[in-house]
């Protein structure tokens, strides 16, 4: 194995495994919040608000990551008449996808903190989204930290799909890498290192909260 061919890519290796962390964040910081009123909506007491947003997550949850990239990156232009950028398809394909599995852990969050909490706001005059956002979000955050950390580690995986597409994440920078040098060996353990360091080190922060929690 020639070490010489990791050290000569390294640099543009770090700089795909940055675009895969930047990528992961922005799908985190959209998927949550979206997953937020997902999980509000399936607790609803309005049956069509409860069973529209259940159907939702079930429809999601039933198809792999891949098809719903494929669905944005080819059916819509179709659909809508206008292209949509490569960033753009992989970006709206992974916050809708991730978005209804971080509904699934706030949900089990909000239960966890049971129904006395919402009845206590309710009594002091607060409305019910006063009383989601100020008492139970709170208490459910805490709970659910564990679950949502090892969620983040699943939506750093899932950035290798956007390989599919030709977009310069950290496994499409290799593949290009492997294709110029003739060396896919070296340079596919190296990146199966990073995955291994990043995904370890989100493990142990998983392990510290529920600890703490």
């Amino acid at each position: 194995m020639d070490w010489h061919v990791i050290q000569a890519n390294l640099p543009l290796l770090l700089r795909g495994l940055g675009t895969s962390l930047q990528l992961a964040a922005v799908a985190v910081l959209l998927s949550f919040p979206l997953g937020c009123l997902l999980a509000i909506g399936r607790l609803s007491r309005r049956a069509w608000l409860s069973l529209t947003c259940g159907g939702f997550v079930n429809l999601m949850r039933s198809n792999p990551l891949v098809l719903v990239l494929f669905w944005f990156y080819f059916l819509v232009p179709i659909i809508t008449g206008r292209a949509v950028s490569d960033l753009g398809s992989i970006v709206i394909a992974f916050v809708i996808f991730f978005s209804v599995y971080f509904a699934e852990i706030v949900r089990s969050g909000i239960q966890s903190v049971g129904s006395r909490q919402v009845q206590a706001g309710l009594s002091t005059g607060l409305t019910y989204p006063q009383t989601m956002r100020h008492i139970v979000m709170p208490q459910a955050i805490r709970a659910m930290l564990p679950a949502l950390t090892t969620q983040c580690i699943v939506v750093f995986q899932g950035t290798t799909v956007a390989y599919i597409v030709g977009y310069d994440e950290l496994l499409h920078t290799a593949s290009m890498a492997a294709e110029r040098t003739g060396r896919p060996v070296e340079l596919y353990v190296a990146v199966a290192v990073m995955y291994f360091l990043v995904c370890t080190a989100g493990s142990l922060l998983a392990r510290n909260l529920e600890r703490k929690s």
